[in-house]
């Protein structure tokens, strides 16, 4: 069966290098931040945020116990409001829109008036052959009109200037699936 976290990763690797700059925008309880730490290594960037103190407390435990190089940024702020804190290009971001894994809170998830403009910003900050994963949860309402709303923009965007895909199994439609923004 196929794992979507094992193929996020196979696409994100092929894009991102140690030295590279990256962000997680929804860093939860910091695996992907790990997985971009690990990934960029000592002379990478890692930027990522959560609007959710508990988050950044967490994260920083994780990436301590895992030993992760020191290069990342956590900011306890909005995706929304990356640009504030990314001054430069970025190869790769991620995004896994919902609620906080763990946390007992389902009510408190991302919302789609903040996650259709961090998208878009992230895009505009994504260089040449950058790439960008939003995973979706489509089982809860706003998740589901999350996915409808990215859905809609993404199929405005230039197909000269980027490939965007959308990975999702056809025959569980309340399963998680994910777009890839691939920028040429």
């Amino acid at each position: 069966m196929t794992d979507l976290l094992t193929l996020q990763k196979q696409f994100i690797l092929s894009h991102l290098k140690a030295g590279d700059v990256c962000a997680d925008f929804t860093m939860g309880n910091g695996h992907d931040t790990c997985f971009l730490s690990k990934t960029v290594g000592e002379t990478g960037k890692v930027y990522a945020f959560d609007i959710q103190k508990g988050a950044l407390t967490s994260t920083a435990a994780f990436l301590e116990k895992e030993n992760c190089p020191k290069n990342y940024t956590l900011i306890h702020d909005s995706h929304h409001n990356a640009k504030n804190y990314i001054g430069e290009k970025i190869k790769a971001g991620m995004f896994n829109l919902g609620y906080l894994p763990g946390s007992g809170n389902k009510e408190l998830t991302t919302k789609r008036e903040t996650t259709l403009p961090a998208v878009t910003s992230a895009i505009e900050m994504l260089d040449c052959d950058g790439i960008l994963l939003v995973a979706v949860y489509p089982g809860h309402p706003e998740g589901y009109e999350e996915g409808v709303m990215l859905e809609n923009y993404f199929s405005t965007l230039s197909r000269f200037e980027m490939s965007i895909s959308k990975f999702q199994i056809v025959n569980s439609p309340t399963s998680p699936y994910f777009f890839i923004v691939e920028k040429k």
